[in-house]
C-alpha cells in the first residue's frame, strides 16, 4: 500500500477519529495527539489495513483502547459528549436558539452522569450515527447488548430530562 492508498483509505474517517478521541479525552490537545499517534499506528501497519473488512471500526477500536489507556494512566474521570452544532437558521428565532442550546447543554452534562459503556454507545450512534454491527466491532460487545446499552441510556437521559423540565411545574 502506497502513501496515496493509505490516505484515501484513512482520511475519509479523521474526523471521527478525533471527536472520538476528544469525547473521551476532554482536551483538544489530547484528542490532537491521540488521532496523530493513531494514524502513525495505522501507517507502521499498513500492509495490515488491506485485510480488514471494515478499517474505519478498526481505526475507531484503536482510538478508543488508546483513549482509555491514556485515561487511566492519568486518573482522569470527566468525560464530555462532543455535541453538533445544529442550527436551522430559516425558522429559528432567538428564543429558540437559546432553548436549544440550554437543552443540548442539559442533556450534555446529564450524560457525564451515566456509566462509561453507555456514553461511548450514546457518542457512537446517535452523534457518529455507527451502525449496531460497526459499533460492535469497537466496543467488543454483542450488537444485542449495545441496543439494550443504548435503551437504557436513552431512557435514563429522557426521564431526567422531563424532570429537569418538569421541576417546580404542578
Amino acid at each position: 500500500m502506497n502513501q496515496k492508498e493509505f490516505l484515501e483509505t484513512v482520511l475519509p474517517f479523521k474526523d471521527k477519529v478525533f471527536r472520538l478521541a476528544k469525547r473521551l479525552l476532554v482536551s483538544s490537545d489530547e484528542a490532537e495527539d491521540a488521532t496523530q499517534e493513531l494514524y502513525f499506528k495505522l501507517w507502521k501497519n499498513k500492509s495490515k489495513i488491506e485485510g480488514y473488512d471494515n478499517v474505519e471500526a478498526y481505526a475507531m477500536m484503536m482510538t478508543k483502547n488508546y483513549c482509555l489507556d491514556q485515561l487511566k494512566s492519568k486518573r482522569a474521570s470527566n468525560m464530555t459528549l462532543v455535541h453538533s452544532n445544529y442550527k436551522d437558521e430559516s425558522s429559528s428565532t432567538l428564543e429558540t436558539n437559546v432553548e436549544f442550546k440550554d437543552s443540548a447543554s442539559i442533556i450534555k452534562r446529564m450524560m457525564n452522569d451515566l456509566p462509561e459503556k453507555q456514553r461511548t454507545i450514546i457518542q457512537l450512534r446517535d452523534v457518529e450515527n455507527y451502525e449496531y454491527h460497526e459499533i460492535g466491532k469497537i466496543m467488543d460487545m454483542e450488537p444485542t447488548a449495545i441496543r439494550v446499552a443504548l435503551s437504557r441510556a436513552r431512557k435514563t437521559l429522557r426521564e431526567n430530562f422531563i424532570k429537569k423540565q418538569n421541576y417546580g411545574i404542578g
